[in-house]
């Protein structure tokens, strides 16, 4: 089930919006992280794909996972802080890896990828297809991958994530599908605010800002 760009972007009872981007980058304050062969940054536990994505949601049904198809640029910012910032976070990679198989494209790259429907494009073209216009971007896929079967990417996604979201959020996100909240009423916004609500209550600090 999509949700529309304003709905993942608005909080819970707040009327405010999450940002797209940290106020202030602070990856120029840590360590670099790694890049593959295109120039993005990476990490050493993103998924080794063949990228045939119906194959990748295959795999990552049989180890008890989800599939994220994660597309980034060269030279992008944001990409550069969720890898510094987010990803770097033991808790956050940690989570991911458990659950989730993860495929990079490169928004603008010439790798060939066949979609769920068996259409074989560009990187770049797989993105046009699916309508990304900002990176970093998420696609979230959850099996079976046979439900996929005949449907393009785009519009086969549980969920969507669109540009940096803060590390909590970030987290949240990946929570969020994989215990298929998404299929239950109120949205991410009314889920979110339950979320961090009970976390607290378990003494955990909720930083949502």
């Amino acid at each position: 089930m999509m949700r529309t760009r304003r709905e993942m972007l608005t909080l819970t009872g707040t009327g405010l919006m999450l940002p797209l981007a940290p106020v202030a980058l602070r990856a120029t304050e840590k360590s670099e992280p790694p890049r593959n062969d295109d120039g993005l940054h990476t990490q050493p536990w993103f998924h080794e794909s063949f990228l045939d994505l119906k194959e990748d949601l295959t795999e990552a049904e049989k180890a008890g996972k989800s599939l994220a198809v994660m597309f980034e640029q060269r030279g992008c910012p944001y990409c550069k802080e969720m890898h510094v910032t987010n990803l770097s976070d033991p808790e956050i990679a940690s989570y991911i890896q458990k659950h989730f198989l993860v495929v990079q494209l490169n928004l603008y790259g010439a790798r060939t990828v066949t979609d769920f429907d068996g259409k074989e494009l560009e990187e770049r073209a797989l993105a046009r297809r699916w309508g990304v216009n900002f990176t970093p971007t998420i696609y979230y896929f959850v099996p079976p991958a046979a439900a996929l079967a005949g449907k393009d990417g785009g519009s086969a996604a549980a969920w969507k994530l669109i540009g940096y979201w803060k590390p909590f959020h970030f987290h949240q996100t990946f929570a969020y599908v994989h215990e298929r909240a998404y299929a239950a009423p109120g949205g991410f916004q009314k889920w979110l605010g339950e979320r961090a609500e009970k976390l607290r209550a378990e003494g955990k600090d909720v930083r949502l800002w």
